[in-house]
């Protein structure tokens, strides 16, 4: 997918939307979701415009695992969850491949 067309991440990424950026480098960005179910929700994503299960078989997943639980560990040092959502029954709602990153509060044994 080609950045900026349709896809509200890709656009995210080419600094055409807004968002509270927390990490990016070369190959990842972390960001603040706009979602506010639990205190803390970040998304942990691939630069590169890909599907939730081209990137779980990707060598950039290390990458975006590494800046996940980095980000979990600094803004949920009580702890946290990550959480990845494969089609739509699972609520995946954007189809750029991305990490939540949850935590900020007791979520119990499911959110």
């Amino acid at each position: 997918m080609r950045p900026g067309v349709a896809c509200q991440f890709c656009r995210i990424v080419a600094g055409e939307s807004p968002a509270r950026i927390v990490h990016e480098d070369d190959d990842v960005i972390v960001i603040h979701n706009v979602l506010d179910w639990v205190p803390v929700m970040l998304l942990a994503m691939p630069r590169r415009h890909m599907t939730q299960e081209e990137m779980w078989r990707d060598p950039v997943m290390a990458r975006v695992a590494e800046a996940a639980v980095r980000a979990g560990k600094e803004h949920c040092p009580r702890g946290f969850r990550l959480l990845s959502n494969f089609g739509p029954e699972a609520m995946q709602s954007q189809p750029h491949a991305h990490l939540h990153v949850l935590g900020g509060t007791q979520m119990g044994r499911y959110v």
